[in-house]
């Protein structure tokens, strides 16, 4: 998805912002924005990667399975924190690499498509794994929350165990 982006940002570009790429200063803010995208996408993966790892885990199951529904640290406050960070990614790139349409087009599309899988294919299979507790946990906690609390929590360092 995201060298499809990549080229169709480019190849939109051409039609729609012929002469955005000989300003230097937008690639320059661009990157600036795309690397703090980034690093925030990297950072909420590692925090909520490190809270999966922690209090989803019971016995011995595979790597980055779980068997018990985390409902800690920004699980707490959304039931996607990780799929927020990577709803961002594409966004980051989009900005990295300066391409205006990637960045109001086809980034938008792929988040959207993102968010498609999390309700069709993320949710059914929580529900199949974990029963009327996801049932109850959904009912509780909304999907996405961007409150500063929540914002807080889910860039709070979660140490290793």
């Amino acid at each position: 998805m995201l060298l499809g982006g990549i080229a169709g940002g480019y190849y939109l570009d051409s039609f729609l912002f012929k002469n955005i790429h000989k300003n230097i200063w937008f690639h320059i803010l661009c990157f600036i924005i795309g690397v703090f995208l980034l690093f925030v996408v990297m950072k909420i993966s590692k925090n909520t990667g490190r809270t999966l790892a922690k209090y989803g885990r019971k016995g011995q199951i595979k790597r980055m399975e779980t068997n018990i529904l985390v409902k800690e640290g920004a699980y707490k406050y959304m039931r996607h924190p990780m799929h927020l960070g990577l709803l961002l990614f594409p966004l980051s790139i989009a900005f990295i690499v300066a391409s205006p349409s990637f960045i109001l087009i086809i980034s938008p599309v792929e988040i959207l498509f993102m968010l498609i899988m999390i309700k069709f294919l993320e949710e059914p299979e929580a529900i199949r794994k974990f029963g009327d507790q996801y049932r109850a946990y959904k009912k509780q906690t909304p999907g996405f929350c961007l409150k500063i609390e929540c914002l807080k929590e889910l860039l709070k360092d979660v140490p290793k165990n």
